[in-house]
């Protein structure tokens, strides 16, 4: 099938192109990057030397019109400009913002300007949202942190107070984009760890409320305080909550092992096992641990994902995969490169 990568000189578009390069069903045919169009693709992405010397188109939106998918790896803002051009026959998958949140309230406080609606939501692990993606045309990608703590989370809902979940994440500096940034330079970053967008003010807030609200009859209310972590790739995050009903710990793995029964990305780890964020880098898997604290009857959740995995390029293949009616392990991995 014919493919545009449209947004693909950042981080996210890298790990897009790399994964491409190996699916047997998606082939590359528009590579696009507006500021570095001209400029040979290995420049900016040097493990992709079997790019040979292809270079970064311009948007051409004639071209990107003859694609059967699209991937839009764009700053908020950008994406609905770019679909509102292409084919309602076309398969798009946007791995921005644009389309993530039904509330046009919560768009504007969180992200600023004009509401530009809403697609399926492509987090496929979520109770019916498997079936909503295969029927779908227009998805998008859930942000990275609220992948990893919606996964996290969901299985519990019914047995915590879901009005007050706490979260502390970590991210990897690939989350913050390829925009030079003083605070992200190698000294700035390394041997140091700090929070950012502190005090419940972070963008993916009002995404995991509406995710996991949508799964339960409850009020979902978080607070989640990000922080960025010395690596260049991954997610950990520890998910705390009071528990509402008595539950053994074997319950509580049972509710999990039942809830990803037949996922073949997201796995629970055994007992005495921890989710490592190198575990995963280079695959679209989902590793989760659950303990319950009994000093303070809380329930807690560790899961580790690969933010531009499973929190970005591999999760928008995966939605690809279903939307056209192919095996979503197409071209993918749950097995990451370790250490």
């Amino acid at each position: 099938m014919k493919t545009a990568v449209i947004g693909a000189s950042g981080y996210t578009g890298g790990e897009l192109l790399r994964l491409l390069g190996a699916h047997p069903q998606f082939t590359p045919n528009l590579i696009s990057a507006h500021s570095n169009a001209g400029e040979r693709i290995a420049s900016l992405h040097p493990h992709l030397a079997h790019y040979d010397n292809q270079l970064f188109s311009p948007l051409d939106i004639d071209k990107a019109r003859e694609c059967d998918v699209v991937f839009l790896a764009m700053p908020h803002g950008e994406s609905a400009k770019v679909a509102a051009q292409l084919s309602p026959a076309q398969k798009i998958v946007d791995l921005g913002a644009d389309f993530r949140l039904a509330s046009a309230q919560s768009w504007e406080k969180y992200y600023g300007g004009e509401h530009a609606g809403t697609w399926t939501y492509g987090l496929p692990e979520l109770a019916g949202h498997r079936k909503l993606i295969s029927q779908s045309s227009r998805v998008a990608n859930p942000g990275c942190y609220a992948t990893a703590i919606s996964l996290g989370a969901f299985p519990a809902l019914e047995i915590i107070d879901s009005g007050d979940i706490v979260i502390v994440a970590a991210s990897g500096t690939t989350g913050a984009g390829r925009g030079l940034k003083s605070s992200l330079l190698g000294s700035e970053v390394m041997n140091s760890l700090t929070s950012y967008k502190f005090g419940g003010v972070h963008q993916h807030t009002p995404e995991i409320e509406q995710s996991l609200s949508g799964l339960t009859h409850k009020h979902v209310g978080i607070s989640f305080t990000p922080v960025l972590a010395p690596m260049p790739r991954g997610i950990l995050a520890t998910i705390t909550a009071r528990l509402v009903q008595d539950v053994t710990l074997e319950q509580l793995r049972k509710l999990y092992l039942d809830a990803y029964a037949t996922d073949c990305f997201v796995s629970l780890l055994p007992e005495g096992s921890m989710p490592r964020s190198a575990s995963l880098v280079g695959s679209n898997g989902a590793h989760i641990q659950v303990a319950i604290d009994e000093h303070s009857n809380r329930l807690v959740v560790s899961v580790a994902i690969d933010n531009l995995g499973k929190g970005a390029a591999g999760q928008a293949i995966q939605n690809a995969n279903l939307m056209c009616g192919f095996d979503e392990e197409l071209g993918l991995s749950t097995a990451g490169l370790g250490v």
